[in-house]
């Protein structure tokens, strides 16, 4: 065996451990970001804070002094709130967005593909117009549910007839859920004026005013779509090589389909349940893992889990500044971003294949 034969291996081993380090850097300098952003969350707003007011805000005891005192009110039932749902709803909706791109094999997918933002938000004008729901914890669950039943009617249209399994079927089936339920939306909304003023502002899409009676059991779904996403990622990546490539590896092409589509849909459902529709965050920060990480989907779904979640919150911080003392949604903010990253993705005709 000649010198050259072994060398080769052992440079290939090299370069796969040092692309590793590079990774693991990665992933340590998003969450150190994260932190950085989760810091500056607690500290701006319509009163700006500094650090030791936070601080104190967080571990101080309750004083008589009133200046303390209203400092304490901002940071635990104000700013603590509004940043846990950004950091959890940006990792739901990095995380679901990826996995979407990459079992629809479609590069321009979002997770609104499945029809659950438009599911989320024809529960909420019709629970509003029916039973008079006005505050998050009231339509949360239904918002929850009509984004499940989207997602589960997409897929099982999907998985019938011709196209069966088909990502282009499945593209359509969402397509056209998403429209019919945007016109059922519409005609409800227009028909009863506390539904229209309810679907108008959370519409908008917003971390804010939503408090931990309604962020914990919204976490408890994101959680099980995140282990469920966990445990796709290697069949995922033998899905990407190929079908035929993936079913002689021994890939059970339907199970693995229908737990992804399961943990994008409890994912996606949560976050916009929680938050309302925000578009572009899953677009974006797939394409940004991607261009990190590679294909893989080990790497690629937990890079695109803590961009999701600094892109969430630094845009909750942005609309928080740009018109002071106002507030610009979040969702707002993420579409002014979004918007042209998108038309230059479609401009350079880049489309990373996923």
């Amino acid at each position: 065996m000649s010198t050259t034969s072994v060398e080769r291996p052992a440079a290939r081993a090299a370069g796969t451990t040092g692309a590793q380090r590079r990774r693991v850097v990665g992933l340590g300098v998003l969450a150190v970001l994260l932190v950085v952003a989760a810091a500056a969350s607690l500290a701006v707003g319509a009163r700006a804070l500094t650090p030791g007011e936070v601080w104190h805000g967080l571990f101080a005891e309750p004083e008589a002094d009133r200046r303390l005192t209203e400092i304490r009110l901002i940071v635990e039932t104000v700013r603590v709130p509004r940043t846990v749902l950004a950091i959890v709803a940006g990792i739901a909706l990095g995380v679901g967005g990826a996995l979407i791109q990459g079992y629809t094999r479609n590069p321009i997918a979002d997770t609104g593909l499945l029809g659950v933002n438009a599911g989320a938000s024809f529960a909420v004008v019709f629970v509003t117009a029916v039973f008079g729901f006005s505050s998050p914890f009231e339509y949360v669950w239904f918002a929850f549910l009509g984004a499940a039943v989207a997602g589960v009617v997409v897929f099982g249209l999907a998985s019938i007839g011709r196209g069966a399994g088909n990502p282009l079927t499945l593209a359509l089936a969402g397509q056209g859920i998403t429209v019919f339920l945007a016109a059922m939306t519409t005609a409800v909304a227009l028909s009863d004026q506390k539904s229209l003023n309810a679907l108008r502002f959370w519409n908008a899409g917003s971390v804010a005013g939503v408090k931990f009676d309604v962020i914990w059991p919204v976490t408890g779904f994101i959680a099980v779509g995140l282990v469920l996403a966990l445990t796709t990622l290697p069949a995922l990546n033998l899905l990407n090589l190929g079908e035929d490539v993936a079913r002689g590896l021994g890939v059970n092409i339907a199970l693995s389909r229908t737990v992804g589509i399961v943990a994008i849909t409890l994912l996606a459902g949560a976050a916009t349940a929680a938050c309302g529709p925000i578009a572009f965050v899953g677009l974006m920060v797939a394409h940004v893992a991607r261009y990190l990480t590679g294909p893989d989907y080990r790497w690629l779904v937990p890079y695109a889990g803590l961009l999701g979640a600094f892109v969430l919150l630094v845009c909750d911080i942005v609309g928080r500044l740009v018109v002071r003392p106002g507030e610009l949604e979040a969702g707002v903010v993420v579409a002014l971003v979004g918007a042209p990253f998108f038309a230059v993705l479609v401009w350079r005709g880049k489309f990373t294949s996923a």
